[in-house]
């Protein structure tokens, strides 16, 4: 062997020695990269686009938790005064010319309008209670109201149908009664700030018409023997229904008179 390897040409040894390092497994090492270069790739979702861009998303307009308490707490204020008040005129009505009025129900600027008369201010409104009971008794021998009906057509409005009975002091006239109906109307709070009475209507068995005040509801029916309601001129005749509203009248009057006055010589 020694003789051949001389001989051996140079090509044909590297040739060998490839082969023979072809034989040879090939190990690959792997380097470690430090955590502080590896980076961490996230993959992002892109989210579909609204195709009608120039449309702004709806508004939304939430109320504070406090303007709801406060609108809650007012409406159950409101309740709790209008069945105060529903139960007041049911008791008060009945005992209106023997005792006075519970006046927690109604508001300071309370207004009473009759079909003549329109007055403002809780002393009128006492005012006027007062003079009923005063000249109820000067000139009925009995005179009393009777509650028909007590409802509410809407929420803040109370309406109340009545019946008014009364006996004359005067032996020639007879004993009469008529009805009407009080529309009390109510605020945010559940106070009356109105009281107005109208739909008056005489209860006797004669044709009667829609009158425009009280006056006009006395003179609906003819005279008789015995007269109870004013017929003709004023001065003809006359009736303790009619004398009993020109002295309530009368009496208001005379106190704003006085008022006026008294309101005048302070401001001089």
């Amino acid at each position: 062997m020694a003789f051949l390897l001389p001989n051996l040409s140079p090509s044909l040894l590297i040739n060998s020695k490839s082969f023979k390092d072809r034989e040879k497994p090939v190990l690959y090492q792997t380097q470690t990269i430090p955590s502080h270069y590896q980076t961490t790739t996230t993959t992002t979702t892109k989210k579909p686009t609204n195709t009608n861009s120039s449309m702004p998303p709806p508004l939304q307009v939430k109320t504070p938790p406090g303007a709801q308490d406060k609108e809650q707490h007012q409406r159950d204020e409101f309740y709790v005064n209008l069945g105060l008040a529903v139960r007041t005129l049911r008791e008060d009505l009945p005992l209106l010319f023997t005792e006075d009025l519970n006046y927690e129900i109604y508001r300071d600027d309370i207004t009473f309008i009759d079909p003549l008369n329109t007055f403002t201010g809780i002393d009128n409104y006492k005012l006027i209670f007062w003079a009923l009971r005063f000249h109820g008794k000067m000139l009925f021998r009995e005179i009393s109201l009777e509650v028909y009906r007590i409802w509410q057509p809407s929420e803040n409005v109370i309406l109340i149908r009545w019946n008014l009975k009364g006996v004359p002091r005067v032996p020639w006239e007879a004993k009469g009664e008529f009805q009407g109906t009080s529309r009390y109307k109510l605020d945010r709070n559940g106070k009356i700030y109105e009281h107005k009475v109208d739909n008056l209507a005489f209860n006797f068995p004669q044709q009667l018409k829609p009158a425009a005040s009280v006056l006009d509801l006395v003179a609906a029916c003819p005279a008789s023997p015995n007269p109870t309601f004013l017929w003709g001129p004023a001065d003809v005749y006359s009736s303790s229904w009619v004398e009993f509203y020109r002295a309530v009248r009368e009496t208001l009057d005379r106190e704003n008179s006085t008022n006026c006055f008294c309101k005048m010589a302070t401001c001089s």
